[in-house]
């Protein structure tokens, strides 16, 4: 009988899930590093929430160890690297905490708007101060929201039912998804910002969408916008934020996520257009016993049928093929995240040519990879295994294409090419030493070049002098060139470069490289 160790607190329903299904379960909450050390070769399975911290260390003595399963959907307290390496599947439970979490983001907008928090302390305190919080409806005003995942897709439902008029910022959705969805979808962020009354956010904090509202965004929004994060602190630039709110740019204000958390200490405490929660986006009674029932039930699916449920690290393969496949799903990762941050708009189409050696290996995990990692700049809940049914949710056709024999003269070769609603882009990239992933080919244009740290990308027609002053700008920004990687079919035809860069590029940089004559394209993919 497998043995299962719940060691956080949680729901008692997880315990009754596990013991329903013939699990054997010991509850033992609050062991320090050590007393968990003791006792975790005795396990086949670990249910955690945040307190319990998984190190590599834990995860090595753990060698009864199959499953990891975080009640949630953070796992920043998992070393998922040396979990991937033991063959340990580590799962999460996504989707425990949408329904509450969209319910908090409208509950916070309603309150930023209607003052709610300060007009109940004023009355507390024995004043009548009505005209001191006038309000503002929400009925009839647009809502802005940036990302339509799983959360965001519920948050549209709420608001469209309190009679607003909804646009979406979101590159991976197709305008017949978003028309399904009732709302507008702009193909930039140039045309999303002036449109919005009330702004939400609900895509994850990664590089590309770390301080994504910013300083230049609130310049292009209308004056009084109501602006409401529930998904990750850092996602707006909270020194942009607070600039905004003492300007009287942004109306008010409705943050459950920080920066810095715990979030003790913080300016924006001072002004009294903010409505402050303590990250509760999961915390309501019915959220922690979906969350706690649903990764039991997916613990015990996996160990006792071998189903792998929202699995954040390679599926389940043989120890001998994750050795082989490991350079190949580092590959496909590098692939499709760089993909992933150059589109702007809806896919239609994604095609995974396999060519050479790759031909011949376990398909299956490698492209869930790429398309994992392809979708998730903006999605929310997106993992190795549900991308594929994400993306056929989304009405996007996922093809596999086979090819024995490279005819580039490479041993082995993956490309990834993306039809989107305006344009194709094929990525071709290949393993240096069997091991090492490189760029090979950007829309059929030769290239080499090393996916990692700040990759800037560039097109442009090809001209004399354009590399100097590309050079030049980046150079006068303090920004410091590690390597510079050109491309290009024919003289004065269309070229390529990818610039690894030692720091990130502000977008300021980004916009003044834009300018530069014959200059097509600019981008910056963060690794």
């Amino acid at each position: 009988m497998p043995k299962v160790l719940i060691s956080d607190k949680m729901s008692s329903d997880a315990e009754a899930a596990l013991r329903a299904r013939g699990v054997e379960v010991d509850y033992k909450p609050g062991l320090s590093p050590d007393e968990l050390k003791a006792i975790l070769p005795e396990y086949d399975g670990i249910a955690i929430r945040s307190t319990t911290r998984l190190t590599a260390d834990l995860i090595e003595a753990a060698t009864r160890l199959k499953v990891i399963g975080r009640a949630g959907i953070g796992v920043d307290n998992v070393d998922i690297p040396a979990a991937s390496k033991r063959g340990v599947i580590v799962m999460n439970a996504p989707f425990g905490n949408a329904t509450t979490t969209a319910e908090l983001t409208v509950a916070l907008a309603l309150s930023a708007a209607r003052h709610i928090p300060a007009a109940t302390a004023s009355t507390r305190a024995g004043k009548w101060e009505k005209n001191g919080f006038m309000g503002r409806e929400l009925a009839g005003k647009v809502l802005g929201i940036i990302g339509t995942g799983n959360i965001g897709t519920l948050v549209v439902e709420r608001f469209l039912g309190l009679k607003m008029r909804v646009v979406a910022y979101d590159p991976f959705i197709s305008k017949q998804r978003a028309e399904d969805m009732g709302v507008s979808l702009c193909p930039t962020l140039e045309e999303f910002w002036p449109q919005l009354d009330v702004l939400t956010v609900h895509t994850p904090l990664i590089p590309a969408t770390r301080h994504i509202v910013n300083e230049e965004a609130f310049s292009k929004m209308k004056n009084g916008v109501i602006i409401v994060n529930c998904a990750r602190g850092g996602i707006i630039d909270e020194a942009a934020l607070y600039a905004a709110l003492k300007s009287g740019k942004v109306f008010a204000a409705g943050l459950d996520v920080f920066e810095k958390e715990p979030a003790k200490e913080n300016p924006l405490f001072e002004l009294d257009n903010v409505v402050f929660t303590p990250h509760l986006g999961a915390s309501t009674y019915e959220a922690q016993v979906k969350v706690a029932v649903q990764i039991a039930e997916q613990i015990a699916d996996y160990l006792l049928k071998g189903t792998v449920q929202n699995a954040l690290n390679i599926p389940a393969v043989s120890e001998g093929e994750l050795s082989t496949l490991r350079p190949y799903l580092n590959l496909a990762d590098k692939l499709g995240t760089t993909l992933g941050q150059l589109t702007t708009s809806g896919i239609k189409r994604i095609e995974i040519l396999y060519e050479g050696e790759a031909s011949t290996l376990n398909r299956k995990p490698i492209t869930n990879m790429v398309l994992n990692s392809l979708l998730s700049p903006m999605l929310d809940g997106v993992n190795l295994v549900n991308a594929p049914l994400i993306a056929e949710e989304r009405g996007i056709d996922v093809v596999e294409a086979v090819r024995r024999h490279s005819q580039k003269g490479f041993i082995s070769l993956l490309a990834v090419t993306i039809t989107t609603e305006t344009r194709e882009r094929c990525i071709t990239g290949t393993l240096l030493y069997g091991k090492d992933p490189r760029i090979v080919a950007m829309n059929n244009i030769p290239i080499e070049a090393n996916p990692e740290g700040n990759l800037l990308f560039v097109a442009n027609n090809d001209a004399p002098g354009l590399i100097g002053r590309v050079g030049t700008i980046l150079g006068d920004a303090g920004i410091n060139i590690a390597n510079f990687h050109l491309g290009r079919k024919q003289i004065g035809g269309r070229a390529i470069a990818f610039i690894n860069v030692d720091q990130d590029v502000p977008v300021a940089v980004m916009d003044q490289l834009r300018t530069v004559q014959n200059v097509l394209e600019v981008n910056l993919v963060r690794y």
